[in-house]
């Protein structure tokens, strides 16, 4: 049975299936008469109007120092802001939760761009990260192989091994960094003026990357050095190799009087 509102409407109606109207012609495949909702004139999700219904105004919530500025009226005009070149720093911690970190930091202008400029910084810096055990060697390494520090500025931070199961003891900051370095368990003592979001990351990361600096008496054995991927395939690479012809098109010659 065809929906009346459609039927009566015809083609030039708004409810008609010639402008697309509620429960008429959406294009593409279809009766071309109702359309999503059962014919009830309801669009898609069941509700009254657009999707989700009205939006509700949310309350802005400023995460940076700028932001929390502008939010008490503090700062009432961009030209303030460009007068004494407030910037944006950003700190990212990128890791694989598997024995690699990296910390990038960026100051910017923009917000985005020192993301951006942090992020690739970031993926620059990747260390690998040494782990092991607390005591007997059984399973697989969860926490870091010894005692180690890292400063940065007047913060200085100490990660300590810890038993399995203990968790990461540590602040929100140096907490993130150890679980991307996929270290399970871990004591931590943080001295300095820690509240200096980007000195407590450094110092953390400068903790992380000595795990493989100090040697251990189970990396006394000595080293074999081994021929690098391109020494060693380069018959493959050789026989690989395609080369990549350039057609240069001589310029036409000017006759000059």
């Amino acid at each position: 049975m065809a929906d009346d509102a459609g039927a009566a409407g015809g083609a030039g109606a708004p409810g008609g299936p010639g402008l697309g109207g509620r429960g008429g012609f959406r294009g593409g495949f279809g009766s071309g008469v109702r359309g999503r909702g059962r014919g009830r004139g309801r669009g898609r999700g069941r509700g009254r109007g657009a999707r989700g219904g009205k939006a509700e105004d949310k309350e802005w919530i400023p995460v940076t120092k700028l932001g929390r500025l502008v939010k008490d009226m503090k700062i009432k005009s961009l030209e303030e802001i460009y007068l004494f070149s407030l910037p944006i720093k950003a700190f990212v911690a990128i890791g694989d939760y598997n024995g690699h970190v990296g910390l990038g930091v960026k100051c910017s202008k923009e917000v985005a761009t020192a993301i951006r400029g942090a992020i690739i910084l970031a993926k620059l810096s990747i260390v690998p990260v040494r782990r092991g055990y607390w005591g007997n060697k059984i399973g697989k390494p969860h926490t870091v192989p010894c005692k180690v520090t890292g400063r940065c500025g007047s913060v200085l931070v100490r990660l300590i091994p810890a038993p399995r199961g203990t968790g990461i003891v540590s602040a929100p900051v140096p907490k993130k960094l150890l679980m991307m370095a996929g270290i399970d368990d871990c004591y931590t003592s943080a001295r300095g003026c820690t509240a200096t979001l980007g000195n407590f990351a450094k110092a953390t990361f400068d903790a992380i990357s000595k795990t493989y600096s100090y040697l251990t008496p189970d990396l006394w054995k000595e080293t074999v050095f081994t021929k690098s991927p391109y020494q060693e395939f380069t018959d493959h690479l050789v026989k690989t190799h395609t080369r990549v012809s350039v057609q240069r098109t001589q310029a036409p010659a000017v006759a000059t009087t």
